[in-house]
């Protein structure tokens, strides 16, 4: 884990905008490469949307703050409701 949270803090953003992350996940989780053929993406892209505009707006986060923020939000629902 130590290595992989050096690797995330010494390289670029350039370099990690780079990276296929889905590509990567979907080794683990095989689910990230079929799903874009059955889930109806915009429907919850824009829900999603509507989410990281709230959040930037009533808090006076930036788009990347308020992705975090989101993120970390469902990552801990998920964790709580297994």
């Amino acid at each position: 884990m130590k290595n992989i949270e050096k690797i995330i803090k010494t390289k670029a953003e350039k370099n990690q905008n780079k990276i296929n992350w889905t590509k990567v996940w979907a080794s683990k989780y095989p689910i990230l490469k079929t799903y874009q053929k059955e889930v109806d993406i915009k429907k919850y892209a824009g829900e999603i949307r509507k989410l990281l505009d709230d959040i930037e707006k009533t808090y006076n986060y930036s788009k990347e703050d308020s992705m975090l923020v989101l993120k970390d939000i469902l990552a801990h629902e998920y964790l709580d409701k297994r």
